[in-house]
């Protein structure tokens, strides 16, 4: 019953959201080319969701950098589709890589759009090609942008192996990597089940990465360096 609760809270919420997002994104257009923000108001419908579901508490932890407009590739594990509720209650704009399945939903599909946030087609190299062209635009535009490096989410909880695409971006654009840790999302909604669980889950974010004087060559010891501090992490808020 309370999974059906916060289903129809979910659907309330994005319909009083979609309005706002719409005003802001044409009254700040002109001037707001990253579309800071229509994106930022989009992601705090989230953190009103999480107050209408009784069965989750949310929690962010770490330091975020005190420039929120230098743009970061941001990345994080990947343990549920709450992963994206929990991760846009950190106050920082950033723009997700997202499957194009998410813009085909009314509503939601219309404010990623105003939101600028990056559609990517599975499996076909053009559409990735275009991602990460969209990727550098949003970055020259000083957003920060969101990607899962896993690729898809976690069935078990365990961390997978990490794609070269972000890495291969940030050391491309110099923007430095912000590194995220997430935990407690798994048991909030299971992969390929609709019902709602209880959950206590955190992001914590870590210490930014430097890629300054990194070149293709570097990108594989990149990936394995961020994905070590992710683990080592994720080590910590299992035991705390």
């Amino acid at each position: 019953m309370l999974s059906v609760w916060s289903w129809f809270a979910l659907v309330v919420i994005i319909i009083v959201w979609f309005p706002l997002v719409t005003i802001t994104w044409i009254f700040t257009a002109p001037f707001d080319k990253g579309r800071y923000a229509a994106g930022y108001l989009f992601r705090k419908l989230t953190v009103a969701h999480q107050l209408a579901t009784p069965m989750w508490k949310f929690s962010t932890s770490g330091d975020l950098p005190s420039d929120k407009r230098r743009p970061y590739v941001v990345v994080a594990n990947h343990e549920s589709f709450v992963d994206i509720l929990l991760i846009s209650h950190l106050p920082i704009e950033m723009k997700w890589l997202s499957k194009e399945t998410f813009f085909k939903y009314p509503l939601i599909g219309w404010m990623m759009r105003m939101a600028g946030d990056i559609r990517l087609v599975r499996g076909d190299r053009s559409s990735g090609a275009a991602a990460m062209k969209s990727c550098h635009d949003r970055l020259g535009k000083r957003v920060s942008v969101m990607i899962f490096p896993e690729g898809t989410r976690s069935v078990d909880g365990s961390l997978g192996n990490f794609k070269d695409g972000a890495f291969r971006l940030a050391i491309e654009s110099g923007a430095p990597i912000l590194p995220l840790a997430v935990h407690g999302t798994r048991t909030a909604l299971r992969k390929h089940d609709w019902r709602l669980g209880d959950s206590r889950a955190e992001v914590r974010v870590l210490e930014p990465i430097s890629t300054e004087g990194l070149g293709e060559a570097d990108i594989a010891s990149l990936r394995e360096r961020v994905r070590a501090r992710i683990a080592d992490e994720l080590a910590v808020m299992r035991v705390a």
